[in-house]
């Protein structure tokens, strides 16, 4: 009698379907036999493919994750040899490869590829091998009734947007005005090109935001079909201001699909007019300038600043950072929480993005009880005007004269990486400053991108949102009381007045 025949029939069904993915990916199956109530429940598992590359012969080969009951089981489709699994680690000034957690308390060592128990101190992120630029596959065939619009700058994937993501932000009249803008924009753009194509070069060759937006997204709306089930299916759609997708490009996306509600959910924590009010005017010119009214029921989530969930992930990515610093500094450690600065002209027209950022801070000292001394600097001036300070590297330059030499930053505005974090913070601060001024230790805390505390706080955030039946937050309703774009109230109207 062979293997086959002492099966049970769903034992049997688990290997016959093990075969043909190990077959279609060209691999023979490599899986020590499980038990049957392990394998009984791989039949409603999702898979996710992540990069293993075998020990011997260094090809990329691929593995099944599993989510089995909260207990991650990894079957492997390899072509023998001994393996393990690897990641890029995007740390502070580069990458390193390293064995990769299957779990919190277990991972496939290199020479025998059996789970061993691990101290748990590093929380590394497995790699997708599908484009995650893409869509995630699951959400192609699925009829949402709620849709997440997902409202960020954006960023350039490849070198060859850098000049029209440039243009795009030079004409946006919500972010800045310049004189004859239709001109001056395109030809600011033109003339920033190269640079700014050379410092996405030295961080990869573009923007991965898209890329954590992405997986963000996918992490929020599987929570929330089981969180939410009355308003489920849910599904993301990505909407970026200055690259694609475009937030135009979404709404007509979703308005398609036949979403019932829709969402628009900024990933700025902290609300500006230049950025959320930025994005929101864009929706609410989409549907005016067709003179056409929403086939959805919109409603905003503008601002989440001191939402706990998010005060707890910087919280835990500044205590993982503080604990690299050498023992005898630890104490020492100058904690500067870094945002992107903004015109001293929008400040005083009463943007509340500065007060929304200190209070950010302000909760996470708290969490943090108030372990080390801080300052919020802000960072990415451009141009001769006055600009909110003081600025970062500035406070970088004044605490090194001053005998303070121990520093982290902490990006508190910035949910994911991209330029202003992986160029600036970590390239033109922490390497080239931090040597002129002869820092001692400086580290970046690492972005939020995809940790799954941070997919709970979105979800958590777009579940209270729901639920509460309200189109938008009070504050959103109050212009600023020295506002000169007529499309800001404009824009607040459209949304107050959605009928949930």
């Amino acid at each position: 009698m062979n293997q086959g025949d002492k099966m049970s029939p769903v034992l049997r069904v688990c290997h016959i379907a093990a075969e043909a993915i190990s077959s279609a990916h060209g691999y023979r199956k490599n899986i020590p036999e499980a038990p049957e109530r392990i394998l009984t429940n791989t039949i409603n598992e999702i898979l996710f493919p992540v990069e293993i590359k075998a020990a011997r012969s260094h090809k990329t080969i691929v593995a099944y994750r599993q989510t089995l009951r909260g207990t991650q089981f990894s079957q492997f489709f390899s072509r023998g040899g001994a393996f393990c699994l690897s990641t890029k680690h995007h740390g502070r000034l580069g990458e390193r490869k390293t064995d990769v957690p299957i779990c919190q308390d277990q991972y496939y060592h290199h020479s025998c590829g059996q789970p061993r128990h691990s101290d748990g101190s590093r929380r590394l992120q497995l790699q997708p091998l599908q484009n995650q630029n893409q869509p995630p596959h699951f959400q192609e065939s699925r009829k949402p009734k709620t849709g997440i619009l997902m409202l960020n700058m954006g960023g350039p994937e490849k070198l060859d947007d850098v000049h029209d993501f440039l243009c795009r932000l030079f004409l946006d009249r919500d972010l800045m005005t310049l004189p004859v803008q239709s001109k001056l924009g395109p030809f600011i753009a033109k003339r920033r090109t190269a640079k700014i194509q050379e410092q996405y070069s030295r961080i990869g060759g573009g923007s991965p935001i898209k890329k954590w937006t992405t997986m963000q997204g996918e992490g929020m709306v599987k929570l929330l079909d089981e969180m939410c089930p009355e308003t489920a299916p849910h599904k993301f759609y990505i909407g970026f201001r200055y690259v694609h997708p475009l937030t135009e490009s979404a709404i007509e996306t979703m308005e398609k699909d036949g979403v019932e509600r829709a969402v628009a959910f900024t990933q700025y924590p902290q609300y500006s007019c230049s950025t959320t009010g930025s994005s929101l005017n864009a929706i609410y010119r989409y549907y005016s300038s067709r003179g056409e009214r929403p086939k959805m029921r919109w409603s905003v989530i503008d601002r989440w600043p001191t939402h706990p969930l998010l005060i707890e992930c910087f919280s835990q990515h500044i205590l993982n950072e503080l604990e690299k610093f050498p023992a005898g500094k630890r104490d020492d450690v100058v904690i500067l929480f870094s945002a992107h600065s903004l015109p001293m002209s929008v400040v005083n027209r009463g943007d509340p993005y500065p007060q929304e950022v200190g209070a950010t801070v302000q909760r996470v000292m708290e969490s943090l009880q108030h372990c080390n001394p801080y300052r919020l600097v802000w960072q990415s001036k451009v141009g001769p005007m006055p600009w909110l300070g003081p600025q970062t590297d500035e406070v970088i330059k004044g605490l090194c004269q001053r005998g303070k030499r121990n520093l982290l930053l902490v990006p508190i505005a910035f949910t994911s990486d991209h330029i202003e974090t992986l160029h600036e913070l970590d390239i033109e601060y922490s390497q080239i400053l931090g040597e002129e001024c002869g820092v001692e230790n400086i580290r970046r805390a690492e972005s939020l991108n995809g940790n799954p505390l941070f997919f709970k706080a979105l979800a958590d955030l777009v579940r209270s949102h729901l639920k509460s039946d309200e189109p938008c937050s009070r504050q959103l309703t109050l212009r600023c009381p020295l506002c000169v774009n007529p499309t800001c109230g404009q824009a607040k109207a459209f949304f107050k007045s959605q009928k949930l």
